[in-house]
């Protein structure tokens, strides 16, 4: 028999869960999610875990309360790690109370695992203070599910209330309320989503919010907050004062290079999605990287230009009788990024240019006497041949090895129908390379982004946007990452 951990996932931002949490879905047998649980932290589990969603919208349950305990405890007592990842903290209004009951009348080990409850993240994200010296000291949680369970006389007299799940019956709360001596103009602010990028916001009061919520359609799963500290909200807004707050980023790189790319924006507000147009794979025949690796020494030169040259050449030095000893050459590298993976190994570049682009590194070499020099390239399958058709002009000896290629994922274009096929379309679409914007117009055409605006990493991916009949809106200068995004951050004015 093994252990059920009750994990709180946090309020919607994945990386509000706690360390703890992490480490528990890391060695997870089993996941029972929710349906407020962030979907980003089932990356955190291992691949041949099961999965199992049993989550609860309003009305609608995709599993019974008894039945989810009932697969707890029949998994553990198969000796697998459980982990019920249930949105916000288990014990505040989550029925964590129940099913560690539940458990513990089976027999079954377990611990529960703390998570930042909704209103914890709300009062963070949108700048309302659940207390404040100057005013309040006192704090009630209520659900707004079953009113009549609930003593609004004595409620109704404290200074904050925090009220789960009563979108849809707040305008019944709040003239209890106010029937029972709460003025009308008391602040109230109602939040969706709370700590998400697309968080969303309504502020009135006792007596307005209720047409608000109507008017503006807002949807649960969302928080109201009564009480005087909505008033601070103006001076503390931080998160919805964030300049790529609202906007929708679509990310295209291949996933396991999208981390930076994805994590900058979001750290501007922005809500990213993830729709890798390349996936990034081993060379189809290796036979020349060996041959080269062989006599790795001889080579005046080694010339990479991405990061996953790098990691690719490397892979395969390991696999190979020698190592970096043998390496004698000079080494060039296209930019920042692929400098980077070169001196985390601890080698010197020699040579960078100053645009990240084929051309420019050509024109770097032009101070290099390179009559009868042996240069090494390990790249993509498919690229261009600017570099090696200059460097042979000028008497080099160039060796174009394929390193890895890149091709388009499966079921891309069904992915690219499920994000641009419905409004509202994102707002912004990057593209960093040719073959993410071909791969992307094969797979969905360049209709699907009518109105959406295109921002490109460097004057050969616009090109190539552009001959497909569209407009690049931002385009990055310097041709990296941090350009990438000031760009778009400069084409994005203001709210």
């Amino acid at each position: 028999m093994s252990k059920v951990y009750l994990v709180g996932a946090g309020p919607g931002d994945p990386e509000l869960v706690t360390l703890k949490g992490r480490r528990v879905l890391q060695q997870a047998d089993a996941v029972l999610y929710d349906h407020l649980a962030p979907r980003e932290l089932l990356e955190l589990v291992p691949p041949q875990a099961e999965r199992l969603y049993v989550g609860k919208k309003r009305a609608v349950h995709a599993v019974p309360q008894e039945e989810i305990c009932r697969m707890m405890i029949e998994r553990a007592r198969r000796g697998l790690t459980v982990v019920r990842l249930k949105g916000g903290d288990p014990l505040i209004f989550g029925r964590g109370g129940e099913e560690a009951e539940a458990l513990a009348e089976a027999g079954i080990p377990f611990e529960i695992v703390p998570g930042v409850t909704a209103p914890l993240g709300l009062a963070a994200y949108a700048g309302v203070p659940l207390t404040h010296r100057e005013h309040t000291s006192a704090v009630t949680f209520v659900t707004g599910h079953e009113l009549r369970r609930i003593d609004w006389e004595r409620v109704g007299r404290n200074e904050t209330l925090v009220i789960f799940m009563g979108l849809t019956t707040f305008g019944q709360i709040a003239a209890e309320l106010m029937a029972r001596g709460r003025s009308p103009d008391t602040p109230a602010i109602a939040v969706r989503w709370a700590t998400r990028r697309d968080q969303q916001t309504l502020v009135g009061t006792l007596a307005t919010l209720p047409r608000l919520i109507q008017e503006h359609r807002m949807k649960p799963p969302a928080t109201i907050i009564v009480g005087e500290v909505v008033r601070l909200r103006e001076k503390l807004n931080w998160f919805e004062r964030l300049p790529l707050f609202g906007r929708r980023v679509v990310v295209t790189r291949a996933r396991e290079q999208a981390g930076e790319l994805a994590t900058r924006l979001r750290d501007l507000g922005a809500e990213v999605i993830e729709l890798p147009t390349i996936e990034i794979r081993p060379a189809a025949d290796y036979g020349p990287l060996d041959r080269a690796l062989a006599c790795l020494g001889s080579y005046d030169w080694l010339i990479f230009t991405s990061a996953n040259g790098v990691r690719f050449f490397l892979e395969r030095l390991d696999a190979s009788s020698t190592d970096l000893r043998a390496l004698k050459a000079r080494l060039c590298a296209i930019g920042p990024a692929t400098r980077q993976a070169l001196e985390a190994l601890h080698l010197k570049v020699d040579l960078m240019p100053e645009e990240y682009v084929a051309e420019s590194l050509v024109r770097a070499f032009a101070s290099e006497d390179l009559a009868g020099k042996r240069i090494l390239l390990p790249r993509a399958a498919v690229a261009r041949d600017v570099v090696p058709a200059e460097l042979r002009r000028r008497g080099a000896y160039v060796d174009v090895v394929e390193a890895y290629r890149t091709e388009p994922p499966a079921h891309l274009a069904t992915h690219v129908r499920e994000i641009f096929g419905t409004q509202p379309k994102p707002q912004w679409i990057t593209f960093t390379s040719s073959s993410t914007v071909k791969n992307f117009m094969e797979a969905g055409g360049a209709g699907l982004l009518e109105g959406v605006r295109i921002a490109s990493i460097g004057p050969v991916t616009s090109a190539t946007v552009r001959r497909f009949g569209l407009e690049v809106a931002a385009e990055a200068r310097p041709y990296t990452v941090e350009g990438l995004v000031a760009a778009i951050l400069a084409a994005s004015p203001r709210a």
